[in-house]
């Protein structure tokens, strides 16, 4: 993946959700990785195949960072106006969430048409061998995710949260592990829910793509690959809309508590990002 997309998809999961399991982190990447599940995991493509996807991803990184980047530095602009402005407030993450994934959707849309043409010429052997992988993946995120005591998920979700922040704010005080620890344990058995909500994500998808040739494929992709919160298992979305506002009321606290360093560090972090899409040949022929 190149370098810019990666740490966008980085940066806007951080400030917007901090969750590992949401839409968010679905956007800004490569066809390939669009969808919520890699396709070098879970299908084996090959020959032609792999001829034909490549060719549609460069015609897709194209239509991407032509008309799509440049929306991206007006976002990461307004982004930096709430941090110099001391104005990182519930209203406006709420307001940068709901513009990140207005582009999240356009983006989906885009590269479905894509996917259902390369899920429909799938052989009987790969839809097999991406069903097992689904399996597998689910076998080992539940081993991960979901066998450590409640306690221990609480530890290591605040752990790799404070692992995170220190990449965009450096090193947290006392006060802000504090806070840290305490969205970590609000959120409680969330895991649960993400870890279930996945498996019933994956399943529907295998169903879909069994019958690949039917007449309504195209549409149930749509609605998988698009409308994915239509999908969602009932305890999922009552625990994802209480995730997004823990989310944000820590971002708030964690900003409010903020070091004269840490804002400069994050300043510095967005502006590197604007600077990886504006080098980028592809915006400039775009703007020329």
């Amino acid at each position: 993946m190149p370098r810019w997309l990666t740490r966008s998809a980085m940066f806007i999961t951080l400030l917007l959700t901090l969750t590992a399991c949401s839409r968010i982190g679905l956007a800004y990447r490569n066809l390939d990785l669009i969808i919520p599940w890699t396709l070098n995991d879970y299908l084996d493509i090959r020959g032609a195949q792999k001829d034909w996807f490549n060719e549609r991803l460069k015609d897709h990184l194209t239509w991407h960072c032509t008309t799509q980047l440049p929306g991206y530095l007006d976002w990461l602009d307004r982004l930096k106006t709430m941090v110099q402005t001391d104005q990182v407030t519930d209203e406006a993450l709420q307001q940068r969430t709901q513009e990140a994934e207005a582009a999240i959707a356009e983006t989906a849309r885009e590269i479905t048409p894509s996917a259902i043409e390369l899920l429909q010429g799938l052989n009987d052997d790969q839809v097999d061998d991406m069903d097992a992988a689904f399996v597998k993946d689910q076998r080992k995120r539940q081993q991960q995710y979901l066998k450590p005591t409640l306690q221990e998920q609480i530890q290591e979700r605040s752990d790799r949260m404070v692992k995170r922040l220190d990449d965009w704010l450096g090193p947290l005080t006392d006060a802000q592990r504090q806070r840290v620890t305490a969205w970590s344990t609000a959120l409680g058995d969330q895991n649960q829910q993400w870890i279930a909500n996945r498996a019933h994500w994956q399943n529907q998808f295998s169903e879909a793509v069994a019958q690949r040739h039917s007449p309504d494929f195209p549409k149930r992709i749509e609605q998988l690959l698009v409308n994915r919160e239509s999908l969602w298992t009932p305890a999922y979305r009552e625990a994802f809309s209480k995730t997004e506002a823990q989310a944000r009321s820590l971002l708030v606290d964690l900003m409010a508590e903020s070091t004269p360093p840490q804002r400069e560090r994050l300043l510095k972090k967005i502006d590197g990002v604007k600077k990886d899409f504006t080098d980028l040949k592809c915006l400039k022929a775009a703007r020329s």
